[in-house]
């Protein structure tokens, strides 16, 4: 009833379901396992380069960005507890939103951010700051789409609570039971929208005129499930006129808009300016096949001439990769394979020893085609092209999956395996769509190899 993961929904479903889902790049739940799985394997802030676009709803508001957390005037102990999470100046977001956040009167803020650049961190200041702890009952609200997520959460509360103890956490999630007519007397709840929901409207542990700020958290998955969309609409209704809207979307589709725009009144907007993606870093090449077998041959064949750091292979499905898998490791190359039956807790484990080079070949489905940047990657292998749920060229896929390679200001190389007259003809409508020539590789040619790792 909250979003369960993805992971739990696929068991017990029939084989051809599997396989279909596993051809699907987008599917709703798995953007939140995607989610979470960022939130597990960021060890520290990434380095964001994206300017944002601030949009005031008054243009002649005093609001400002902060270079410094003093800035903010802060309470000592929340100070204290940002301090004691690392944080030593704020991030890209946090110094553009933390302002109009903390301001008074509440400013209403929709706000774009990618994973790992401080975005929980930064509501989560807001909804502490905001509340007083002689009042007890609850006075923060924040929505996440899934259990795990929530918890999430929850861990960022805590931490940055730890020097303010009089600040009380619940968290509205399964399992956690509530008998009617108790009334919650934590200032801040952080939950998942069936729980969130039955709360407030079923047993009316809260009371919603008292709750001074609502946190949307992943709007883009929010959005995704018809259930959660309709629950936050029904729980934002009841919240008092002035109570302050955050939302937070790591994307900036219709969607999102059309369901900010029904929820979030006169909001401020903070938006990452959309750079042109360019592919000028990386080198593309095709190498035609006839089989999988044949493609394995290729792929060896790459491997004796080209000096690899780490590479990245993305599969079709799960069995493909677990039998590529297989081939690799009897071929002697230390290979992690990453797929979708995983707990994300498996996963964040393969990619964290990944990162660390215990092992030098990472091969996966379309699971961590986004957000998981790996310096030392230097190839990215497209065993199979990326086709959309429809069959189509999935050309969205394709630039997250060679975009894992180029990174950091480095050069890049991406090389397609194709069978077929379909597959030939997907790669030319990639081919087509991102204007870039991906040329044809003869990898029986060791020479022509050699050229193309230079």
């Amino acid at each position: 009833e909250d979003g369960d993961k993805f992971d739990e929904e696929e068991k017990g479903v029939s084989t051809d379901t599997q396989t279909f889902m596993a051809l699907c790049s987008c599917v709703p739940e798995d953007r939140a396992t995607q989610s979470l799985l960022n939130k597990l394997i960021r060890c520290s802030l990434v380095n964001n380069t994206n300017q944002v676009e601030v949009l005031q709803r008054d243009p002649n508001s005093p609001l400002y960005s902060v270079k410094t957390f003093e800035e903010l005037r802060l309470k000592p102990q929340l100070l204290q507890g940002v301090y004691g999470m690392g944080f030593n100046r704020p991030s890209k977001i946090q110094e553009n939103a933390l302002p109009m956040m903390l301001a008074e009167p509440p400013q209403n803020l929709i706000a774009q951010s990618q994973s790992g650049t401080g975005k929980t961190a930064a509501f989560v200041l807001a909804m502490l700051s905001h509340v007083d702890p002689a009042n007890k009952w609850t006075q923060c609200l924040c929505i996440s789409p899934t259990y795990e997520l929530a918890v999430q959460t929850g861990k960022v509360v805590e931490q940055m609570g730890k020097f303010y103890p009089e600040v009380k956490l619940a968290y509205a999630i399964r399992g956690n039971r509530m008998e009617r007519g108790n009334k919650i007397q934590q200032q801040v709840v952080i939950g998942t929208p069936g729980t969130v929901f039955d709360w407030l409207l079923k047993l009316k542990l809260m009371d919603p005129k008292k709750i001074r700020v609502f946190v949307l958290d992943e709007a883009d998955v929010m959005i995704a499930t018809q259930g959660h969309q309709d629950q936050s609409i029904r729980i934002q209704r009841i919240l008092p006129r002035d109570c302050q809207m955050l939302l937070f979307s790591a994307t900036f589709e219709d969607t999102v808009w059309k369901f900010a725009g029904r929820i979030v009144p006169d909001p401020n907007v903070i938006k990452l300016k959309r750079e042109e993606e360019t592919l000028d870093t990386i080198k593309q090449y095709y190498v035609l096949c006839h089989n999988k077998e044949d493609k394995f041959c290729a792929l060896c064949n790459i491997y004796g001439v080209i000096t690899i750091a780490q590479a990245m292979i993305f599969c079709h499905t799960r069995k493909i990769a677990a039998w590529l898998a297989g081939q690799m490791s009897k071929e002697g190359h230390q290979v992690a394979l990453l797929s979708g039956e995983m707990t994300v807790e498996q996963r964040a484990a393969v990619i964290q020893r990944f990162r660390e080079g215990k092992e030098k070949v990472l091969i996966t489905t379309n699971v961590c085609a986004r957000g998981i940047d790996v310096e030392q990657v230097s190839v990215v292998i497209n065993f199979d092209l990326p086709l959309d749920k429809e069959g189509n060229p999935d050309n969205k896929t394709y630039l997250h999956r060679i975009g894992r390679t180029g990174r950091f200001g480095k050069r890049g190389l991406a090389i397609n395996m194709v069978d077929g007259e379909y597959s030939m003809g997907v790669l030319k409508a990639i081919e087509k769509h991102f204007n870039k020539k991906i040329v044809k590789l003869d990898t029986d040619d060791l020479d022509e190899i050699e050229k193309i790792a230079n």
